[in-house]
């Protein structure tokens, strides 16, 4: 959320606007005051010092703005920005009107809007007292400009492949809106329009495609400057990015059969396994609007901005995802997906139904976002009417937040194989496993959430396809090797044949490995290993029992938090603990505290939004910046811990001052529930510099438990949902495998225990050199627990301490594998 800084002569002023702000924006916005002296009775004056602390007290990712009055307030404001220096970036000074502006901006930035947009609904703040008194002033907002005066036009031939569709359309919206200008445009060719410039729909609808002369006209003070701006877009091609090719279908990938065998599409592999059966794309759940009267037009057009201020936010999230996954060119579909909450075209059609019509919010949305979407669809060009769909998707996100119900999540009808552009761990979560025999997606990478869901549940899936997936019509016959990262349309006899084949060694290897899975993990040197395994629900831990964990060595509790609209309790959080543990009958339960944050959002916590989320607020950061919710998740921790054997650990830490302040929350946790539990308190090590430090954490941890898959994404500076450098991605890496090394030396100095729980724990290839670094531990999906058992009963200690000491002398993660592969 932006926060918001209010300067002013008169101390009683700034407090005054702040309070008055606070009553419209809520009392979570982040507003702070820099009124009067800083001295006895706060004289008249500004002060730089009391601006920059004001600002560092008000900071935020998302920015800061600041209000002044007149005057030296404005002169103070720029010397404290000459004062804050490096940390000036991100902070905006405003020259809105102080009162005004402050009550719009607190108004918008609990909105969650970014920086830009609450300055500009600031410096509007004047517009309601303007258009009311009737006054026309040389100040008056943009609305308010001459629209009949002299226009400065200019012409230009569209040179996109799909012409003004959404992307491009919403970078000329973007872009024409930055001046003090009212905006046409109209198509030459086909004799359109004009069209304003400040809508989406509108501009998107003139149908124009490649080829096609459009006239841009502009107006006001800022025409000129408009008229400059968009002429160098138009030269840019609108910064349009054409699709990503499809992955070469000829490429060949690991395996008995080959990916280009039957002209396979290929992916990553991201969960073994074959799977046949027929293309499922799922669809939402259809969101039903009750019949209802509607007695207060007020209310419901209330409801209708709350409803699009949480969408909003939705959105936000889903651009950031998209971004981290597929590269910014695709997230871009989301700058038009927010302008469709602002589009007078959409939304005020949707207002002017509920004060004209007496309609309901949700009636008034659903009929304005149906009609125009209808109007897309009569578009000539097919990838132009396509994009109904993406405002019928934005359309369901705002209804369900009108109606109060849960987002439309995906479902599966029929059994078969589930297609998807991509998955969120909650919807991975959710999938009937009887249902959805294989899961194929366009992005995503190996190391995904919902690739790691897809290895816990034992579905077979394939990620990172591409674009050539949406040739594959719904109902048509497929085979898929998760193993490989293959998929196979209509494969032949031959091909399934031999498929199967596959599949039925794989599935004889691993039967004999299951048939030792419940006898202890024994190096033959006699080392006892502990094998756990990863769950993100209670209900997984009976059936990582039968079989063969040793206990869990990881429960994601953040999966008890997401697919709902509000926190799980106290109460509900400790009797899941405790049903997992019980299932355990005894063993040991490792509970991660909430990892939320990144590519896990959790919409009810409003998390802002973030350039680099995965270098943000999440994990032990979150739990630290609201510790009611840490505070709230150790309490259920403790009492579940009440006799049984749980475990807690901390993810995300970097610092031991991190690690103290959360032992400090869970000791006051331990007063508030008044027990005496044994909890071990651990580490997970996933920054660079936990591991470094693994020594001085020691003396405040118990264990640490090596997260591979976050460890590598930050040691090789590679986002390890990005497909494009999935293959960068390995955790067999041999500066990763040294992080590891230090990790166990630095507590093996307090005789402190280090297990491995990202992805490299369930690969039996790399079990010998885990143990041969001094690793105790493993932890994984259900599925591996057996091979990885025997695996551990085939090690020798002193061979594996041999193996990992060349490990650590190769040059690259190839080369490790390699020498893995010789033994």
């Amino acid at each position: 959320m932006v926060g918001i800084v209010i300067v002013s002569h008169s101390f009683r002023l700034a407090e005054g606007v702040a309070e008055l702000a606070r009553e419209m924006g809520g009392p979570d916005v982040r507003l702070e005051t820099a009124g009067g002296l800083d001295l006895p009775e706060h004289p008249v004056g500004t002060d730089a010092v009391m601006v920059m602390n004001a600002i560092e007290r008000a900071w935020s990712p998302d920015g800061v703005l600041v209000l002044m009055d007149l005057g030296s307030a404005v002169l103070s404001a720029e010397m404290a920005m000459e004062m804050l220096g490096g940390q000036r970036e991100g902070v905006l000074l405003c020259e809105a009107p102080l009162v005004e502006g402050a009550v719009a901006a607190a108004v918008t930035a609990k909105l969650g809007r970014p920086l830009e947009s609450v300055a500009a609904e600031a410096r509007g703040g004047l517009g309601g007292k303007i258009a009311h008194l009737g006054v026309t002033t040389p100040d008056a907002p943009t609305g308010a400009t001459d629209r009949e005066g002299e226009a400065v036009t200019l012409q230009v031939t569209v040179r996109n492949p799909h012409g003004l569709h959404a992307r491009p359309a919403a970078r000329f919206i973007q872009t024409a809106s930055g001046f003090e200008a009212s905006v046409q445009v109209r198509d030459l060719t086909n004799a359109r329009g004009p069209a304003d410039a400040a809508s989406l729909n509108a501009v998107a609808m003139l149908g124009v495609t490649e080829g096609h002369t459009i006239e841009i006209a502009a107006r006001g003070p800022g025409a000129v400057d408009a008229i400059a701006a968009l002429e160098a877009l138009a030269q840019r091609d609108f910064d349009d990015v054409p699709d990503l090719p499809a992955p070469d279908a000829s490429t060949e990938v690991a395996g008995s059969v080959s990916a280009a065998e039957g002209g396979a599409l290929t992916g990553a592999p991201a969960s073994p396994g074959v799977a046949f059966g027929p293309a499922r794309r799922p669809r939402p759940v259809e969101l039903k609007v009750p019949p209802r009267v509607a007695t207060d037009p007020a209310s419901e057009a209330s409801a209708l901005d709350v409803a699009l201020g949480a969408a909003r936010l939705d959105i936000e999230e889903q651009r950031a995802h998209v971004a981290r996954v597929a590269g910014a060119p695709a997230a871009e579909i989301f700058d038009a997906h927010l302008l469709f909450l602002r589009d007078d075209a959409l939304v005020g059609a949707a207002r002017r139904r509920i004060q004209a019509d007496h309609a309901t919010a949700a009636e008034s949305w659903r009929d304005a976002v149906e009609e125009t979407a209808a109007a897309w669809d009569g578009l000539e060009d097919g990838y132009q009417r396509a994009r109904a769909t993406d405002l019928r998707s934005v359309g369901a996100q705002v209804l369900a937040h009108i109606l109060g119900q849960q987002q439309p999540q995906l479902e599966l009808h029929e059994p078969g194989i589930l297609l998807a552009a991509d998955l969120t761990p909650a919807d991975t979560a959710r999938f009937d496993t009887a249902r959805v025999h294989g899961i194929v997606t366009v992005h995503g990478g190996p190391t995904s959430h919902a690739a790691v869901l897809a290895r816990s549940l034992g579905i077979p899936a394939v990620v990172g396809v591409g674009a050539g997936l949406d040739r594959v019509e719904e109902g048509e016959p497929l085979a898929i090797d998760g193993s490989a990262g293959a998929v196979w349309i209509r494969p032949t006899e031959k091909l399934a044949g031999r498929l199967r084949d596959d599949q039925a060694a794989a599935a004889a290897r691993s039967a004999s490995a299951r048939a030792g899975a419940a006898l202890p993990a024994r190096t033959v040197d006699g080392v006892p290993i502990e094998v756990a395994a990863n769950i993100g629900r209670p209900e997984e831990a009976a059936a990582a029992l039968e079989r063969g964990a040793d206990g869990v060595g990881l429960f994601r509790t953040e999966f008890l938090f997401m697919g709902r609209d509000q926190m799980p309790t106290e109460e509900e959080q400790t009797e899941a603990y405790a049903r997992a543990a019980d299932a355990l009958d005894g063993r040991p339960l490792l509970l991660r505290t909430l990892d939320a944050g990144a590519d896990k959002p959790i919409p009810y916590l409003h998390q802002a939004s973030e350039e680099n989320p995965f270098l943000g607020v999440r994990g032990i950061r979150l739990g630290l910046e609201r510790p009611e919710l840490l505070a709230t998740q150790l309490r259920a921790i403790l009492r579940a811990a009440e006799g049984r054997r749980l475990r807690v650990m901390f993810p995300m830490i970097a610092t031991r001052s991190e690690l103290r302040r959360a032992r400090a929350i869970l000791d006051e946790a331990r007063a508030d529930v008044g027990t005496r539990a044994s909890v071990e308190v651990g580490v997970m090590i996933e920054v660079p510099a936990a591991a470094l430090t693994a020594a001085s954490l020691a003396q405040d941890a118990d264990f640490f438990s090596v997260g591979t898959n976050d460890l590598t994404q930050y040691t090789l500076a590679v986002d390890r949902g990005n497909e494009r450098v999935a293959s960068l991605t390995d955790a067999l890496h041999p500066g990763v495998l040294r992080l590891i090394e230090v990790t166990v030396s630095g507590a093996a100095s307090l005789g402190r225990w280090v297990g491995v729980c990202g992805e490299i724990a369930a690969d039996p290839t790399a079990t010998p050199l885990l143990i041969g670094l001094g690793v105790s531990e493993l932890s994984m999906s259900v599925p591996a627990i057996a091979s990885v058992k025997e695996a551990v009963r085939a090690t020798s200690l002193a061979d594996s301490r041999a193996l990992a000491g060349r490990a650590l002398l190769c040059g690259d993660a190839p080369e490790v594998r390699a020498l893995l592969e010789d033994g």
